[in-house]
């Protein structure tokens, strides 16, 4: 018998998320009396953990996709995604150009080396480049100025075919906490980009659900946005749950109880006993540790829910065990399910909280190890590329 530890990935619970990510958008295009944005479903990382397969079935209706690796978006192309692909951090030698070539990517150029290689390159049709910002997040993009100098250097590339449509884009760092900063880092990049033409792309999740920032792009420009977690039933913010913003968890991590031990007052369990019973404690030893992705650092008080009942993480999680609290459970014994994150239990964004990371670790942590059941839906054919 397997152990008993499995994560159950919803594809309908992605395809629903989705769908309210564009729901929220229609509605407030309508409010504003403009055209809703375009949708870049983000599957980097085997789509948050989910696995790459399950993006493709689940975010059928977006417009794009955007990954970072080549051989994530050469599956996208392999299982029949015929639509918008867009490499997030572009390329990375001189040789990846041919296979952009070759399988009509859109790629981000953020840098002087890449603008170099373009400058260098011939392909056999020309490439989608989004030229991306630095609007002060630091991480990727040009300075304000140096991304003038590059937008004229891509006009050149795109008058002599080597550029095709060209686009801008930036990435906010604190769209989920801080709307004061947010609207800065906006205000400077639509100064800075006032005179360029082409799609935009500036929203990833948190501000994807906030309208009064997209709405303030110029409506000539197509937009396009780049939801993320929130896809796949996490909350970006830290302020609002998943479930207030209408979403589902699509990946669920479950386990069985495979042990029982009854403590006295004054008895410590696991390693370093960072718990000592106060009172006659009932704790259950569950198959989940660390080497299954769940967070070593959780400490006793973490949620579970154990047999369909709220209960607590006891003491430090072992690689290969956790152990949580059964006194007031008293039906629950050796095969009961325990529910660490996802459906019928805490959210992944709870269980993140009291170990003092966020839900995006937890959902790309997920050990290759644990056995993964599918919910799968009726086949959707993947994007035709009607809007290439």
């Amino acid at each position: 018998m397997p152990r008993p530890i499995m994560a159950t990935i919803s594809v309908p619970a992605m395809q629903h998320n989705l769908n309210q990510v564009v729901a929220g958008l229609n509605a407030d295009a309508r409010q504003a009396g403009r055209t809703a944005p375009k949708v870049w479903a983000v599957i980097k990382a085997g789509a948050y953990g989910h696995g790459l397969a399950q993006g493709l079935a689940g975010f059928t209706a977006a417009d794009g996709l955007a990954m970072l690796d080549l051989d994530e978006a050469l599956a996208c192309r392999e299982a029949g995604w015929q639509g918008p692909l867009m490499l997030l951090e572009g390329f990375f030698e001189f040789e990846d150009i041919s296979f952009v070539d070759t399988h009509r990517l859109t790629v981000s150029v953020h840098d002087e080396a890449q603008l170099r290689m373009l400058e260098q390159s011939s392909p056999s049709q020309p490439i989608r480049v989004n030229l991306k910002v630095n609007g002060g997040m630091h991480r990727l993009g040009f300075a304000p100025q140096a991304a003038v100098q590059a937008w004229q250097r891509l006009l050149a590339l795109q008058k002599k075919g080597v550029v095709g449509e060209l686009g801008t884009m930036m990435h906010f760092s604190r769209a989920d906490d801080d709307p004061i900063v947010t609207q800065e880092q906006l205000s400077a990049f639509l100064a800075l980009t006032s005179d360029m033409q082409g799609p935009v792309s500036v929203c990833n999740s948190a501000a994807t659900l906030t309208p009064a920032l997209w709405t303030q792009l110029p409506e000539a420009r197509a937009q396009w946005v780049r939801p993320g977690i929130c896809l796949y039933g996490s909350s970006p913010y830290a302020h609002r749950s998943a479930s207030e913003l209408g979403l589902r968890p699509a990946m669920t991590l479950e386990a069985r109880i495979i042990g029982v031990q009854d403590c006295q007052p004054g008895s410590s369990v696991g390693y370093g006993h960072l718990f000592t019973a106060s009172q006659p404690t009932r704790v259950g030893i569950v198959a989940c540790g660390y080497a299954d992705g769940y967070p070593r650092h959780a400490g006793t008080g973490t949620p579970v829910t154990v047999a369909g009942q709220p209960s607590r993480l006891l003491g430090r999680v072992s690689m290969d065990m956790l152990a949580v609290d059964l006194t007031h459970i008293a039906s629950a014994g050796v095969g009961s399910r325990v529910v660490l994150w996802g459906e019928g239990g805490p959210s992944v964004d709870e269980v993140a909280e009291a170990a003092g990371t966020v839900g995006y670790e937890l959902l790309c942590a997920l050990a290759p190890r644990v056995p993964r059941r599918i919910e799968p839906v009726l086949r959707v054919e993947p994007n035709s590329g009607e809007h290439e």
